[in-house]
């Protein structure tokens, strides 16, 4: 912006813009004693004609000499990258736990996807999930969570640490493949992991073209033993319809909802009637994106079972979950509303 800020201000526009006037110069000169109305036009054509160059130049700034922005070259980039990145194993999971209100005793964990980039470090999801949901990668990313989170598990019990459920995303595209409950009864099988040990989380806000394809793979792996939730609610458009089709068992409020809670009585009634609505039908109900006490407070008043956010855990490695596991607790066991809140939104990444 910077750049482009100097370039209006610079040398460069006002020579552009008198090219264009120069270039409508000799038509002035021979419309001289025209009608008015022809002057007019001719000066509109001038003043069309120079903010076409202006706006042309600016495109060519913003975008660079090679005539690709960089923003869309890092995509492309990334995106040529995704099948490569998958077979070298550049993806890896951090853990983020999830715990009841009551006690704060850690009920399962969810795995949240980091590409370990050669050249651009740790990558967010936010940064290449629509890019792999464009191509076929989406799928194959999503099949290699589900056997990675099933690996996991089986070295941390070979570890002798306690195992608690661990949640994975899966996708629109998976849930509508017929051999994924097959796929997955494989990697649970050659990891010898309980199916219940292991929960697939839907996005609300997803669009499932075949909605009777995936309520059909879901009731098949939620008939194996797994778990299965619907991630995000109160952000899409078809919630309660996905509430009523698929045979969820987990709904998870999304942390729009929870970022104001204290302030908003709007809030803390959409919250109250998804719990008190999650009660009536027998699912579970968790909280995303509690950021600080006032929130788990308000959230325990409610009547909310379990939570998750930066508050009592950050998403860790592998490795650094191990002494949570062993804990069973939050490093700091929180008894008590705490001033201080968290960096918003970042642990759904």
């Amino acid at each position: 912006m910077a750049r482009l800020a100097r370039f209006r201000r610079g040398p460069r526009a006002r020579a552009l813009l008198c090219c264009a006037l120069a270039a409508c110069l000799p038509l002035g000169i021979w419309l001289d004693g025209a009608p008015l109305r022809h002057v007019a036009q001719v000066a509109l054509m001038s003043l069309a004609l120079g903010c076409a160059m202006l706006w042309w130049a600016r495109r060519r700034l913003l975008l660079g000499q090679g005539g690709t922005a960089p923003a869309s070259a890092r995509n492309s980039e990334l995106q040529a990258r995704l099948d490569s990145a998958i077979v070298d194993g550049e993806f890896c999971f951090h853990y983020q736990g999830k715990f009841d209100t009551a006690q704060l005793r850690l009920v399962g964990l969810e795995a949240l996807l980091r590409w370990d980039h050669p050249h651009h470090g740790l990558i967010y999801p936010n940064a290449f999930i629509g890019l792999a949901e464009q191509t076929d990668a989406i799928a194959a990313l999503g099949n290699w969570g589900i056997d990675a989170a099933c690996r996991q598990l089986a070295q941390w019990r070979v570890a002798g640490l306690p195992l608690v459920p661990v949640a994975v995303n899966v996708s629109a595209r998976q849930l509508c493949q017929p051999h994924l409950p097959d796929f997955v009864l494989r990697c649970l099988q050659r990891h010898a992991i309980p199916p219940a040990l292991l929960e697939l989380e839907v996005t609300e806000s997803c669009c499932i073209d075949d909605m009777a394809q995936a309520t059909q793979v879901l009731c098949r792996l939620r008939a194996l033993g797994l778990v299965i939730s619907l991630d995000d609610y109160g952000t899409g458009h078809s919630g309660l319809s996905h509430v009523r089709m698929l045979p969820i068992q987990t709904i998870k409020i999304d942390r729009c909802f929870i970022r104001d809670l204290g302030s908003s009585g709007c809030d803390a009634v959409i919250v109250a009637s998804t719990i008190a609505m999650a009660r009536g039908l027998g699912l579970q109900v968790l909280a995303e994106g509690v950021e600080n006490g006032e929130q788990l407070a308000q959230l325990r008043r409610l009547g909310c079972p379990q939570v998750q956010g930066f508050y009592l855990h950050r998403p860790a490695p592998a490795a650094d979950v191990a002494a949570l596991l062993a804990a069973g607790a939050p490093a700091c066991r929180v008894t008590a509303p705490q001033h201080g809140a968290m960096r918003r939104g970042a642990d759904a990444q």
